[in-house]
């Protein structure tokens, strides 16, 4: 008799949308791992975003430190 499953773990089998880039230049959106050429996909998916952030001192520092401050750069011509 199969064995059932419970639902708690179906939840955690997720799949997660992957792409890579075909050689058109096109993503073409897979569930899978590895592309056809056996290269990596990347994920389709956002980073996470939080509104706390722990390394805006260190980025706003590093950013100064090598001059890539909008007020450190030349202005635009627009």
């Amino acid at each position: 008799m199969a064995k059932k499953q419970s639902f708690f773990s179906l939840q955690s089998l997720k799949m997660y949308l992957q792409f890579y880039i075909n050689e058109n230049g096109d993503k073409v959106y897979t569930t899978k791992k590895e592309s056809p050429l056996g290269l990596a996909t990347q994920s389709a998916h956002p980073a996470r975003f939080s509104p706390d952030d722990k390394h805006s001192r260190q980025r706003f520092l590093l950013k100064k430190r090598f001059g890539l401050l909008p007020t450190q750069q030349a202005p635009q011509k627009y």
